[in-house]
């Protein structure tokens, strides 16, 4: 998975403005201050170029990849809180080409940069204050931003989507619970799983383990110099939540762990609508070793 090459060229164009060395002693401040909690020391170029090469590629992928789980939704509008530089939006008009995008950020160095993104226009609200009511959209969409915004925004979020809401989060223990929380008060709210749920059910993962997915990021040869990478990718692991207003089909069962592949054997970890269960498919079963060996973590069986 990687950026459209048009936005590629405009995050190559910003990272030649500031040169490779303050380039990278940019991404290792951001990589800090993400990691401490705290604003980065940094000059808005600075701060926006690091993102743009070491974030930005992975919060498009992580996004596109959850948006396939809503693909055939009749999806008009689109509604992408906390945007960023425009991540989600973008992956959201690889599936959903014709939708009118509104992206809200508060940001304006951010907002600026998304801008760029999207030469055929696109809305940009700055974020409303905490009480006030998100206009309605078809789909929206909150991607590594209710982390920063808090737990109980969701309800906004879910006022606000007249079809579906995603919600994705660092696949990470903390990021994990917060997923839960909000899974949680949308069931309560009479939303309907759309994934990564098979169902309705109370979630079975029990502490300290945790719930969290990758998507497969291909890394620029920029982007493998400053994270002093060897390998032309990386995985985005995210904890996500996909819900809808109407009744959806939910899947049969979800891969929560990569195939465990040994000689005639292949050893599935899932959770189903009964708990969590481990497959066991040998060569015996010929088409179901077959369709076994074409399955990969976070997907359906």
């Amino acid at each position: 998975m990687q950026l459209p090459n048009p936005v590629r060229r405009v995050i190559e164009e910003r990272a030649d403005e500031i040169g490779f060395s303050a380039l990278a002693r940019a991404a290792d401040e951001l990589s800090a201050a993400y990691r401490e909690s705290r604003k980065p020391r940094l000059t808005d170029n600075e701060r926006i170029a690091a993102y743009l090469v070491t974030r930005m590629p992975a919060t498009y992928a992580a996004v596109h990849k959850v948006l396939f789980e809503l693909h055939d939704l009749p999806i008009a509008t689109v509604l992408d809180v906390g945007a960023g530089t425009g991540a989600a939006s973008l992956a959201a008009r690889q599936y959903f080409p014709q939708a009118e995008i509104t992206m809200v950020e508060r940001d304006s160095a951010m907002a600026d940069s998304a801008r760029l993104f999207f030469p055929g226009g696109v809305g940009l609200l700055a974020c409303p204050a905490r009480e006030a009511r998100l206009p309605g959209h078809d789909l929206v969409i909150a991607s590594y931003s209710v982390g920063e915004m808090g737990a109980s925004v969701w309800k906004r979020l879910w006022e606000a989507a007249r079809v579906a809401l995603i919600v994705i989060e660092p696949g990470t223990p903390r990021g994990f619970d917060l997923i839960r929380t909000i899974r949680t008060g949308l069931i309560d709210a009479g939303a309907h799983i759309i994934a990564p749920c098979p169902g309705a059910m109370p979630c079975p993962i029990v502490t300290p383990d945790w719930c969290h997915f990758a998507a497969r990021v291909e890394r620029s040869s920029l982007h493998r110099r400053i994270k002093h990478g060897e390998l032309g990718y990386e995985d985005e692991k995210f904890s996500y939540i996909a819900a809808a207003r109407q009744t959806v089909t939910p899947t049969p069962a979800r891969i929560i762990r990569h195939p465990q592949i040994q000689p005639g054997l292949i050893v599935l970890e899932t959770c189903t609508t009964s708990g969590l269960r481990t497959e066991r498919v040998t060569k015996r079963d010929r088409d179901a070793f077959r369709k076994a060996r074409r399955a990969v973590w976070g997907g359906t069986v």
